[in-house]
């Protein structure tokens, strides 16, 4: 008993008093593992080979509430034998005598049924497994260290069954078929943090690619959407090509893969060599105009150099890698679709700035507790105001300079702002004031220069319709930016003539979903409108016609029951809702259709599409216990947003008295 109590005083003091980095350097970790989707359950045995800084009779790996057993060590060329060993739940506090300037190797053996970080979700009647460790750490599957200052070699095995593909970071060394198994061997050769160590499990056919430096791509789908895999990874070669160049520092990876799953927390992850996104960006030619990968793709490739090349040392320098990867995506999203983009971005960006300031929920950049927005939006603009101030030449010079001194490395701010004033020898001590450590928002220089720098930002700046005057109606048939054509339609939505439908696809849309009440004489324009390459348009069109003209509600609904829309069916859910709607239409199905829209509830959809029905279901007044019982299970998805909106939802419901006692009831047989 005393000799268990000196033991945990150590781990109190070591755990408060310093950073284990300082005594321990952890080299390289191997992991032979097996999943059971049966139980959602991993395991199998792990070994880090580690170098003593200074001597200590404690190291720890964090270990989330696992069984763990059989735990060993070897010194150098040494046998292996049993080392002491205590766990509280947390992390493995491994007790030795631990020598300065010496090579251990520790094994173990571990299972887990991981409550986060690794999800086990369904996709169409098969499993689908992948990893989220930012933010959930991966300690709570795989035996690994929390900080991210600590960084090593990952080599990753795993057996799984032979109808799956099996990824993970860095190069796959082999897969050894076994009896309905495959054996899959992953190799990195670069050290890196333990949060963007990463598994994708599913059934998956790829696409590969060669970047122009010769680095091997790969980008993977579902078999079924091989038709979405262009529009989905457009310019996905020509993104990676410029970033390299512009950048200035070759990517520092063997390889780079994509990877879409199914209900993932976030829009995408840049695990080391390995991006693991959202299956709802898998889009076909029509949505690409509306809604595509290709900012997220870009995001999280610029990511692979700031955040996983060079990582922040903690939170308040978390603008390392979220501005960083903003801004370069802009840059590469810039190279293709050119200058009035770009600078049309950093204005949107300033004014969700700009609203979130209003609100009172301002901070400085440097604050570890900063919004997303801030760090991202602030983080964008702070490089590109940075990069006017000392010009192209000094804040390319030092990027490359920072990245090639710190990589594989942890980073602080000061670090970067020194390599800044070192390259351009311009003093930086206002500009961190103003960007970095202020909570002020510059607004009105971030307009200023945009009026400067860009005709089309200015341009639409002047634009001012509220009051409307015959000039207004001009400049939908000019060549003005399709922005400042969009503010005009939104500024006066009544003014709109049979000529202005003779615009861009994006001015058209504008014109769905503004003009609410349709003149007689716009008639045929509008519903030219649901001819369109645009899901957005076709839906608002739909509505619009729907509501505006009732005589006509089947015409509409022939016209367009056979568009599906996004992954989440925004114009099929919207479709059945108004086929219920519409009295003497196919009555003798509308039990089917009603049928279809509370199957599209279930779990064995994405989130997104579920979320969409609920709404409908909501706004029409129209569930059903089955579609009840779904919306409970939804209140305790693993994706944060979602699992928000239902329990909202079931607030809301239940304090409906047509649901109030079927909630009830369900919710008692849930327990």
């Amino acid at each position: 008993m005393k000799h268990l109590l000196y033991i945990l005083i150590t781990l109190m003091c070591f755990s408060t008093q310093a950073q284990q980095t300082d005594f321990v350097d952890f080299k390289k970790a191997n992991a032979l593992l097996g999943i059971n989707p049966n139980n959602s359950s991993i395991g199998g045995k792990v070994w880090y080979v580690l170098d003593v800084i200074k001597e200590t009779d404690s190291i720890y790996i964090d270990a989330v509430n696992m069984d763990i057993k059989n735990v060993e060590i070897r010194y150098e060329n040494s046998n292996t034998q049993d080392l002491d060993f205590y766990y509280d739940n947390k992390r493995l506090w491994l007790i030795h005598d631990f020598k300065k300037n010496k090579k251990y190797t520790v094994y173990f053996d571990y299972e887990v049924i991981p409550k986060k970080a690794l999800y086990f979700v369904e996709r169409e009647s098969t499993h689908q497994i992948w990893t989220q460790g930012q933010g959930k750490y991966t300690s709570n599957w795989l035996p690994s260290i929390d900080d991210m200052n600590e960084k090593m070699i990952f080599n990753i095995s795993l057996t799984f069954n032979e109808d799956y593909k099996v990824i993970s970071n860095g190069l796959q060394t082999a897969n050894i078929p076994l009896p309905g198994m495959v054996k899959w061997h992953f190799q990195m050769q670069k050290p890196m943090s333990s949060y963007l160590v990463a598994l994708a499990i599913g059934k998956y056919d790829k696409k590969e690619l060669t970047s122009k430096s010769g680095i091997p791509i790969e980008l993977y789908y579902y078999p079924e959407d091989s038709s979405k895999v262009e529009p989905t990874y457009r310019y996905t070669k020509q993104m990676f090509d410029f970033l390299e160049e512009e950048i200035g520092v070759p990517y520092p990876w063997q390889n780079y893969k994509q990877v879409p799953v199914k209900d993932f927390l976030y829009s995408g992850m840049e695990n080391t060599s390995l991006t693991i996104f959202s299956d709802d960006f898998m889009i076909d030619e029509t949505a690409f105009i509306d809604k595509n990968y290709v900012n997220v793709n870009a995001h999280e490739l610029a990511h692979q150099w700031f955040g996983d090349l060079v990582t922040e040392t903690e939170g308040k320098h978390h603008w390392l890698q979220e501005g960083f990867a903003t801004y370069y995506a802009l840059l590469a999203e810039r190279d293709i679709f050119g200058d009035d983009y770009y600078y049309w971005r950093l204005y949107e960006y300033a004014l969700e700035l700009l609203a979130q300031e209003q609100a009172g929920q301002n901070t400085p950049l440097m604050d570890p507790k900063a919004s997303s927005a801030t760090f991202y939006k602030k983080g964008a603009w702070l490089l590109h105001m940075l990069r006017d101030k000392v010009g192209d030449e000094a804040f390319k010079k030092a990027v490359k300079s920072y990245l090639q001194k710190y990589k594989f490395k942890n980073v602080k701010t000061n670090y970067f702002i020194q390599e800044i004033e070192d390259t351009s020898g311009i003093s930086l001590t206002k500009f961190v004031d103003d960007w970095l450590l202020s909570d002020t928002l510059l607004y009105n220089e971030m307009e200023t220069h945009l009026s400067t720098v860009s005709n089309a930002v200015n341009g639409y700046l002047k634009i001012d319709c509220e009051g409307y005057s015959s000039k207004c109606s001009e400049y939908l048939t000019s060549y003005l930016f399709d922005e400042s054509k969009v503010k005009v339609i939104e500024q006066m939505p009544n003014k709109i003539q049979s000529k202005d439908f003779k615009n861009s696809i994006k001015v058209r849309q504008a014109i769905a979903q503004n003009v609410t009440k349709i003149p007689l004489e716009l008639k045929a324009q509008y519903e030219s409108l649901l001819n369109d390459k645009s899901y957005l348009t076709i839906e608002a069109a739909l509505y619009h016609l729907w509501l505006n003209f009732p005589k006509e509600r089947k015409k509409y609904l022939d016209k367009t029951k056979d568009i599906i829309g996004f992954n989440n069916k925004n114009i099929k859910t919207l479709w059945l809702v108004l086929a219920l709607n519409t009295q003497g239409y196919r009555d003798q199905e509308k039990q089917f259709y009603y049928n279809e829209l509370v199957d599209y509830t279930s779990s064995k959809n994405g989130f997104q599409l579920r979320q969409n029905t609920f709404s409908y279901l909501n706004s029409i007044n129209a569930f059903n216990e089955t579609a009840l019982t779904n919306l409970i299970n939804a209140s305790k998805h693993h994706n944060w947003r979602f699992k928000s909106f239902a329990r909202d939802l079931l607030k809301s419901l239940s304090e409906n008295e047509k649901y109030k006692k079927i909630i009830t009831n369900l919710q008692s047989k849930d327990k």
